[in-house]
């Protein structure tokens, strides 16, 4: 008897955390383990990989984690501690060292140990940029569907986040590039 009324407050307590939290997070944990699958080989090791997981419920673990205990944090917090890291990124032209302390991003060049500063500013809903001269506003989240973002001759522009706002702001941006030359 004892163990059904434990079983049921437990039940109700999952369920109560759960709506009383009104944030969906960005399950970050569960997100990087499903990441770290699809890197692991091709697509039939993924599913093999996938499938083990499923069964040994280290899906469901990780989920469960995300929803109870990180998202709460980064409800209350504002960061999520598992998004916090470094990952080394192979580019085009060399390799880049990039850190996440929850706030922003530091991406440092092993090519010539230049260092930028990409940092998000909640309050304002903006991210800078400071490769060394100090802190640049580049992007303002206007709404849902706009983001105010630098023009070419220095002005805010407002971009709609589509595929074609995106691009008529690519085009004036390069017009502007051209155009200062």
């Amino acid at each position: 008897m004892k163990k059904r009324y434990l079983s049921v407050a437990l039940v109700v307590a999952l369920a109560g955390s759960m709506m009383m939290t009104s944030c969906i997070g960005s399950f970050s944990l569960t997100n990087k383990l499903l990441s770290w699958n699809r890197q692991v080989g091709n697509k039939f090791v993924n599913e093999l990989v996938f499938f083990a997981f499923w069964v040994i419920p280290v899906y469901e673990v990780s989920c469960l984690a995300d929803v109870l205990v990180i998202n709460s944090i980064e409800f209350w917090s504002g960061t999520n501690p598992v998004a916090k890291g470094k990952k080394v990124i192979d580019g085009h032209d060399g390799r880049y060292l990039v850190e996440c302390d929850g706030k922003g991003y530091t991406i440092t060049s092993e090519n010539d140990g230049s260092i930028v500063r990409l940092d998000f500013d909640a309050d304002r809903q903006t991210w800078s940029v400071d490769a060394g001269q100090g802190a640049m506003p580049f992007m303002t989240f206007v709404d849902d569907n706009h983001v105010s973002m630098p023009a070419a001759d220095g002005t805010m522009q407002t971009v709609e986040l589509s595929q074609a706002g995106v691009m008529a702001y690519s085009q004036s941006a390069a017009t502007g590039l051209f155009a200062s030359r």
